[in-house]
């Protein structure tokens, strides 16, 4: 293909416009924006994928069109060109190989390690831009960068390198590398303030002076205050970390869109930089909690975590066993299963799909009762549950379920404990306090699946329902249970 037509449309520098290249990224956004609206519902999730994926092969293909390495005089530079398509292709392998080998179990820290190479990369933009504005058509003849590069290029920088260091930080958590418990240092709030506003204030100080000094200490103090925030906030936050870490690496592409002059980032990066800000409000409203508190310092930090180390007071409570609950549940009109991250831990999904066809064929109801923030992402359960080929129309939000537990003969919760923890009705104070939950203490019978009886959740609360006259303890590995409640359903159990 002959790139120089294309090439000499595109010329004139920074801010030139190709009227095929802007139709074919305003396709490319159209398909983004397709792409949102099908993953919004697990049913045309894959559809919505594959609009995702269409969007980012043209905006790719429209880049490497109008923005082809050219030689001195004017040429395309083919080894360039050559090397960049090299670069993708390895890339895609990795992105492949990753994406077969990976279980579902671990998507929470596949995605904080794939938020680290947004901001990464857009660290590494705005590095290049700042050393060799000229190759990007961002200063004058004398080397000064434009002023509202100097903006776009210090945003960037400032918030890739907190998305870098965050997701770090979050990967390690998720992966079990760190304590998933809140790390609080001396003095965290007036450290994180007085970076912060040393970050602004030397950003807005880079518009007047593009020395050195200023753009690589605002680059050092943003990758400081990343860890900073994220090391002080627990597991039970990290479905509004994921969320929030998301928002800010589109934040991010947006601003080196900018700088680049790529329409197709600045709309990619703003689409993912307004829907990861809408999911973490309301991965928040689904916990009660302010954007600002989640920042401020982990979910329960302080005081559950003082009140987990307590002594811890013993309550009478009612084991079971496997049979126990297969007979309660065989027995049942209609039964509620709570997934929670203990299950996602056991990888017990597809023996609690086996228990659910189980119960369905004696004739007994089955729903899934998914409360917002149960495990380590948002959507997490959602994404468990489609891969164990859990039908759509069975699985609830909190909103839509709530209410049918009082009709509910059996609740079966697995591995979830917040997020069913009525303290968060009663006990004002409770660090879960005002939180909505699953009322799951309104079914006729409730089955609770837990390790053991002395771990709490992440808030650091013991939860009443385990007490309760109508409650089944069932303690053990999610999945042996599970597995041993479908092999006393079959009959091959007893």
């Amino acid at each position: 293909m002959d790139f120089q037509p294309i090439l000499a449309a595109a010329a004139g520098g920074h801010g030139a416009v190709n009227p095929w290249a802007a139709i074919a990224y305003l396709v490319s956004g159209i398909l983004f924006i397709l792409a949102l609206r099908g993953l919004s519902s697990p049913a045309s999730s894959r559809r919505g994928n594959r609009y995702g994926m269409a969007g980012m092969t043209i905006a790719v293909v429209t880049t490497l069109l109008t923005h082809a390495p050219v030689t001195v005089d004017g040429g395309v530079d083919s080894i360039g060109l050559v090397e960049i398509l090299v670069a993708i292709g390895i890339g895609a392998v990795i992105g492949i190989v990753m994406a077969r080998k990976i279980a579902m179990t671990a998507m929470p820290q596949l995605v904080a390690a794939f938020h680290s190479l947004v901001g990464l990369a857009a660290v590494a933009v705005a590095a290049a831009a700042y050393l060799n504005p000229q190759a990007f058509g961002i200063a004058d003849a004398a080397g000064q960068i434009f002023t509202v590069s100097r903006v776009e290029m210090g945003l960037g920088i400032a918030i890739g390198a907190i998305t870098f260091s965050g997701s770090v930080i979050a990967f390690l958590k998720l992966n079990g590398n760190m304590s998933g418990a809140p790390i609080m240092l001396p003095g965290r709030h007036v450290i994180n303030l007085g970076t912060l506003a040393a970050i602004i204030g030397l950003v807005a100080y880079f518009t007047f002076d593009q020395s050195p000094w200023v753009f690589w200490t605002v680059t050092g103090l943003s990758f400081l205050i990343g860890f900073l925030l994220i090391i002080p906030i627990g597991g039970a936050d990290m479905p509004v970390v994921v969320s929030m870490l998301n928002s800010y690496s589109g934040w991010a592409a947006a601003a080196m869109g900018f700088t680049l002059g790529n329409t197709a980032m600045i709309i990619t990066g703003a689409l993912v930089g307004s829907s990861g800000a809408i999911l973490s409000y309301i991965m928040c409203r689904a916990m009660n909690r302010s954007f600002i508190s989640v920042i401020a310092g982990g979910f329960g930090g302080d005081d559950a975590a003082a009140g987990a180390g307590g002594t811890k007071e013993q309550r009478p409570w009612k084991p079971g066993s496997a049979d126990d609950a297969a007979f309660l549940m065989s027995q049942a009109e209609n039964v509620i299963i709570v997934p929670g991250y203990g299950m996602a831990v056991a990888q017990a999904q597809h023996a609690l799909r086996e228990m659910a066809d189980q119960l369905k064929k004696e004739g007994v109801n089955v729903k899934y009762a998914i409360h917002p923030v149960a495990g380590r992402m948002p959507g997490h359960m959602n994404v468990l549950l489609a891969e164990a080929n859990v039908p759509y129309d069975e699985v609830f939000e909190l909103e839509d379920i709530n209410g049918e537990f009082a009709q509910a003969d059996v609740a079966f919760v697995i591995g979830a404990n917040d997020v069913t923890n009525p303290a968060a009705k009663t006990d004002k104070t409770s660090p879960i306090y005002g939180m909505p939950i699953l009322d799951v203490a309104n079914a006729k019978t409730v089955l609770f699946v837990k390790r053991s009886m002395g771990g709490v959740g992440y808030a650091g609360v013991d939860n009443d329902v385990f007490y309760m006259d109508q409650t089944m303890m069932l303690l053990g590995d999610a999945k042996k249970m599970a597995d041993d409640i479908v092999k006393a359903l079959s009959g091959s159990g007893h």
